[in-house]
């Protein structure tokens, strides 16, 4: 079993452009949000994925990530309810951070993520980072996919 470490920060600037090293699009949508077991599918690039995620606790979850074929995982995206689905452009920076631009309904929402070793280990922090949102369920990626959720930007 896998286990996910991950710590979640607002983005207070656009200074993560600069640093990232690359950056693509992203299309995910839900199967499953159940926030014991969420199950999702995601178009990353030209790749499919399947995750099954389990309840987060703290900053730590179990985790199982699969790729599928991306004729299967377009297939899949079209189970989940269109409007609902998540669009979504992930910079990548060599320090190891992630972030997230959101668009369409969530236009606005910026969060950077880092994947950690330990619950406790020491990380960067560069200066976009901003507030705090590990452990909000508000900036679940599930929550985020629901229609009905537009969550605060700062």
């Amino acid at each position: 079993m896998a286990k996910e470490i991950e710590r979640k920060f607002l983005v207070c600037d656009s200074s993560y452009k600069d640093l990232a090293s690359s950056s693509f699009r992203i299309m995910q949508g839900y199967l499953s949000d159940d926030p014991e077991r969420t199950v999702r599918i995601r178009i990353k690039g030209d790749r499919g994925y399947l995750t099954i995620k389990g309840l987060t606790c703290g900053a730590i979850r179990d985790e199982w990530e699969y790729e599928v074929p991306v004729d299967d995982a377009l297939d899949m995206l079209r189970l989940c309810r269109q409007e609902c689905v998540v669009s979504k452009t992930r910079y990548l920076t060599a320090d190891g951070w992630e972030i997230d631009e959101f668009h369409d309904r969530l236009r606005g929402l910026i969060i950077a993520e880092i994947e950690l070793e330990d619950e406790s280990s020491e990380f960067p922090r560069p200066r976009f980072i901003g507030r705090e949102v590990t452990g909000d369920p508000r900036y679940y990626n599930s929550v985020l996919a629901s229609c009905d959720c537009i969550p605060p930007t700062e």
